[in-house]
């Protein structure tokens, strides 16, 4: 797949996201038709209008007059009380033969979740139902295994179970930048090199690491920055670019990277600098507070931390 086939075709009867109940807010405050809302978000017209719907409230002010508008908290709300009673049951269903052959793997002969579902996919082990490793992680947080805990596994055995507070799945710094929801199947896959997460790491000095992960083979690239504004990260990028030439896009096909100051100027980072009204690489960012979406990244971090 080419840089120019990067683009994702919205499935029909996907819900709207949060980020799309911001924007739909964003949009009507802009005085835009409802028309022209859904053709910007790909939609249909009766969606956005049952949205619109949904999360419209009324409003009294100073003068005592009552006004009707929409807010995206108020829709996300709803809509999320809507599906809070739909239940789900566990993806493992009654397949017992799994459940063993996993809890032997993991519990017994150590090996990683990773590890474990990475030897079903090499052997061809046939079972009924197909987990992928964040799954199993979020089964066994979750007690589904009978002799499956946090304990058993390298990496939280010797930590606490971390409480996470519930966070906002939107950046609302970033509306404008192009979500990691957006990005195609073949790189949240790794089936196509060319595709790499961006973070900094930051030490105590002004001066911190660029730090690039190349999602399919693991390569890493380690760039030491003065500071972290965004002209220091576009520079690499710049500097990269010259460097590799007329190989550049095939080589940076994308980059992941969180909603950090630094990564926001997407438009400067996708920007060809020897042709500035080219587009040279395609920007993602995750969601706030989702590491494991940049997992790649975030592993290699640990290792230079």
């Amino acid at each position: 797949m080419g840089q120019s086939n990067d683009n994702t075709v919205r499935a029909k009867w996907k819900h709207l996201s949060e980020k799309e109940r911001y924007k739909i807010e964003a949009l009507r405050k802009a005085r835009h038709t409802t028309r022209e809302i859904a053709a910007q978000l790909g939609r249909d017209r009766r969606t956005i209008e049952r949205e619109i719907k949904r999360g419209s409230v009324t409003q009294r002010d100073s003068q005592w007059r009552d006004r009707t508008v929409y807010l995206a908290d108020v829709g996300q709300r709803v809509a999320e009380e809507n599906t809070a009673n739909k239940g789900k049951g566990l993806k493992i269903g009654h397949d017992h033969t799994l459940a063993r052959h996993l809890e032997k793997r993991i519990g017994e002969d150590g090996y990683s979740p990773d590890a474990a579902i990475g030897e079903i996919k090499a052997k061809g082990l046939k079972f009924q139902v197909t987990l992928c490793t964040k799954t199993v992680y979020n089964m066994i947080d979750r007690g589904d295994f009978l002799n499956i805990t946090d304990k058993d596994i390298p990496v939280k055995r010797d930590g606490k179970k971390p409480k996470y507070r519930k966070t906002r799945k939107v950046a609302l710094n970033n509306l404008k930048g192009r979500s990691i929801e957006e990005r195609p199947a073949a790189i949240e896959n790794r089936e196509e090199s060319g595709h790499w997460e961006m973070d900094l790491v930051v030490g105590s000095g002004k001066a911190c690491l660029l730090v690039m992960t190349e999602r399919k083979h693991r390569e890493e690239l380690i760039f030491k920055l003065p500071d972290k504004r965004q002209d220091s990260v576009a520079a690499v990028l710049d500097r990269l670019e010259r460097k590799h030439k007329g190989r550049f896009r095939e080589r940076f096909k994308s980059f992941t990277m969180d909603n950090g100051s630094e990564f926001l100027d997407s438009a400067g980072l996708e920007a060809s600098c020897l042709k500035p009204s080219d587009k040279r690489t395609i920007c993602y960012y995750a969601h706030p507070y989702s590491a494991y979406e940049q997992g790649s990244n975030e592993n290699q971090n640990k290792l230079i931390r």
